[in-house]
């Protein structure tokens, strides 16, 4: 395909100053980016040819071989020529070349194409830094999630140095300016057609490094200790709840304060009770006479009380009963939830003689169909 001439590829007119072609390139530059239509072949494309151009426009020996011999002329000279242009020059400027970009220069350009810039600001080795949060997961009962309990929760975090009293240095020394940014906190490394200010990962962008290191914590500041504390688990929290115990995470650096602690229960499941928001439900098994002519009955409650109930004759099988106030404690409003029992309806396996006959005079009694009528399961127990 014949190539286009390097000034219509840029939009400009020939005889365009160096900052007019500078500004053109930039800004097809930004549109066609690699980096920015990832997979876009036709935006490649876009940005080779528009990058070759200005290899050749914003070089004034190049640009003046063009303007006099067209693209024959710029053969051999590795633009043009060649193919494809070697970019060596575009590239080697492009922190230049973008520099006053939307009043932030390079860094503004670098955050539009990978959604975050660099910043050149050395943070103050000195300011108060706040100590991390930590997560502790603990796993507790069915029963104690429900009634609430007090628990001894162990952790590790980061405890201040006793030794350097957080400055992380030796006694008598103290920081000194970092060798590798040259305390800047920054440093410059390439990243294919990029040059890029990074933070430095000698002094973390401080700009300063420790001197003699302080024994203990080995300039760090801190020390790693486990700690044990009681926390109280309120009545009716749910599974994932979090409690957050202020100022027992990592210490802080530089007498910035500490982070919090939060711990976040696992409740396990119980055996015989389920829950549902502030209800509980348990499965309750009935004999066929229990269920067909009624019945008093007890059951062991979550807590290990005696609770009774009466089941009504001709309970189905799957229907439930209510019994008010014995679910989850709500808060602190001194309410509770309900109670639900499920009936399940036990069947014989197996009858004696005199079982036998009493069932057949009842079927006597009853005369079953034939031929049923079938029932919408929407209409069953669940």
């Amino acid at each position: 395909m014949a190539k286009r001439d390097y000034y219509e590829v840029l939009g400009v007119e020939r005889g365009a100053d160096h900052d007019t072609i500078k500004k053109a390139y930039r800004k097809l530059a930004v549109q066609y980016h690699p980096d920015r239509n990832p997979g876009n072949k036709e935006a490649e494309e876009k940005f080779k040819e528009a990058t070759e151009a200005y290899e050749v426009l914003s070089d004034e020996k190049k640009k003046s071989i063009y303007d006099q011999y067209g693209f024959a002329g710029l053969d051999g000279m590795g633009a043009g020529g060649d193919g494809g242009a070697q970019y060596s020059h575009a590239f080697h400027d492009f922190s230049d070349l973008f520099s006053g970009f939307g009043g932030g220069g390079f860094d503004d350009v670098f955050s539009s194409f990978f959604g975050g810039g660099s910043s050149r600001r050395s943070r103050d080795p000195n300011a108060p830094v706040r100590g991390n949060d930590l997560r502790n997961d603990v796993r507790i009962s069915f029963k104690d999630a429900v009634f609430g309990t007090k628990l001894d929760v162990r952790y590790s975090h980061k405890e201040t140095c006793e030794k350097c009293h957080g400055t992380g240095c030796s006694s008598g020394s103290g920081r000194k300016t970092c060798p590798t940014c040259g305390g800047s906190g920054q440093v410059r490394r390439s990243m294919g057609m990029f040059a890029v200010q990074q933070t430095c990962p000698n002094c973390r962008g401080s700009g300063t490094v420790i001197e003699n290191p302080c024994s203990d914590c080995r300039g760090t500041g801190t020390q790693t200790k486990t700690k044990v504390v009681t926390i109280k688990i309120p009545a009716g929290v749910d599974d994932g709840k979090r409690i957050a115990i202020p100022r027992q995470g990592d210490a802080g650096i530089n007498g910035g304060p500490a982070g919090d602690l939060y711990i976040v229960l696992n409740v396990e499941n119980d055996r015989y009770f389920e829950r549902s928001d502030d209800d509980l439900y348990c499965a309750v098994p009935l004999t066929l006479s229990q269920a067909v002519l009624g019945a008093k009955l007890h059951i062991k409650s979550l807590d290990g009380r005696d609770i009774s109930f009466s089941v009504p004759p001709c309970t189905a099988h799957g229907s439930q009963l209510r019994i008010r106030g014995e679910g989850v404690p709500m808060g602190d409003s001194g309410r509770k939830g309900d109670l639900y029992l499920k009936f399940f309806v036990s069947l014989p396996t197996k009858l004696n003689s005199e079982q036998k006959k009493l069932m057949e005079q009842y079927a006597a009694i009853e005369k079953p169909t034939e031929s049923p009528s079938l029932i919408a399961l929407d209409s069953l127990p669940r």
